[in-house]
């Protein structure tokens, strides 16, 4: 008897690829299609490829949950003076939350994304690993999986380059063969994020104008709203220095933003909270951990107190941004993250 596999299908070529790909190793393939807002263009996508590949489709009304879960926190964090990353919320309580139990509520054994990422079974149990390709490793959204969900995840595009995947998807003939990457906050009309807090919350502390503040508390200019600066920002701020200053600090409660030279951005210590440990090792120990989706990995010891993580890192860190995860890896080794505070 066939194993079943439930493809999470965006409409892109990635997920597209990524079931053609389970149907040819001879899978029994269904696509399964979240909807999460009022575009109907993406669901018509997926279907046309399930329809081209000969598979049942099916279309998931997720868009409470996704509501809840993910476009209010957005909009909670930044409101905080905090910058989420909402990829990682989604794929915790929604895509591995709410569809994954949808897809084994219909039989599937397993379920499958187009994420660039590999689960390998290894020394008796499964372990998240980077994607082959660095430039496109997605493994650090990953980080809130379990073991037990490892088991009944297959990512087939771990193993491929983007090129990889458009060359393929065209060899195939798949509809969406040629059609342009998601852009990256899907829920966000353009990735303008400050148009969007401004038309869900236009009265919020957190957009209302308030002074640009030197370390000493010297103000140096005004701001629109807090929410408006991420840390490390030096564009936009509208102030005239003798050196470059940069974002801080954001203080919403005075609806202030701090900035400062430079070298104040290094920090070598973090704590985060709401870790998650797909296998938890011993601590204290030493980890490679990224701080952000696109940073670079660097050497840091985590040890672990009353309800915090703290973190100390062998060189200096730019710009450590609340709301971002932390992720720790062994090696090609996800571990686990936590939510900087």
């Amino acid at each position: 008897m066939k194993q079943k596999v439930a493809v999470a299908m965006s409409g892109g070529v990635d997920s597209s690829l990524t079931a053609a790909l389970l149907f040819e190793r001879g899978f029994e393939v269904v696509g399964v299609t979240m909807l999460l807002d009022d575009d109907e263009k993406n669901i018509s996508d997926a279907r046309n490829v399930c329809e081209h590949l000969g598979i049942n489709h099916h279309v998931v009304d997720l868009r409470d949950d996704f509501r809840k879960n993910v476009v209010n926190y957005f909009v909670a964090e930044y409101l905080r003076g905090r910058t989420p990353n909402p990829c990682v919320r989604c794929n915790r309580e929604i895509k591995f939350g709410k569809l994954f139990d949808f897809a084994i509520s219909i039989g599937a054994d397993f379920l499958s994304t187009g994420h660039y990422a590999r689960i390998v079974f290894e020394d008796g149990r499964f372990k998240l690993k980077k994607a082959v390709d660095v430039r496109k490793d997605q493994s650090y959204v990953l980080y809130n999986l379990t073991p037990e969900k490892l088991a009944k995840i297959i990512l087939p595009l771990g193993e491929f380059s983007k090129t990889d995947t458009r060359r393929l998807a065209a060899e195939k003939n798949l509809p969406v063969a040629n059609k342009p990457d998601s852009q990256e906050i899907c829920f966000v009309p353009n990735d303008d994020y400050k148009n969007f807090l401004a038309q869900r919350v236009p009265d919020a502390q957190a957009l209302r104008a308030g002074n640009i503040v030197d370390g000493n508390g010297k103000i140096l200019g005004s701001h629109n709203g807090v929410a408006n600066y991420t840390i490390g920002q030096r564009k936009g701020l509208g102030i005239a220095a003798p050196q470059p200053l940069y974002v801080t600090r954001l203080d919403v409660d005075n609806r202030q933003i701090v900035v400062d030279t430079g070298e104040k951005l290094f920090s070598e210590t973090l704590t985060a909270s709401d870790a998650h440990w797909i296998y938890k090792p011993e601590l204290p120990k030493t980890f490679q951990a990224k701080i952000r989706y696109g940073s670079r990995t660097a050497t840091c010891t985590v040890s672990e107190e009353k309800n915090f993580l703290r973190v100390i890192f062998s060189e200096p860190q730019r710009a450590i941004t609340a709301g971002q995860s932390i992720v720790f890896y062994d090696g090609e080794e996800v571990l686990g993250g936590a939510i900087i505070d």
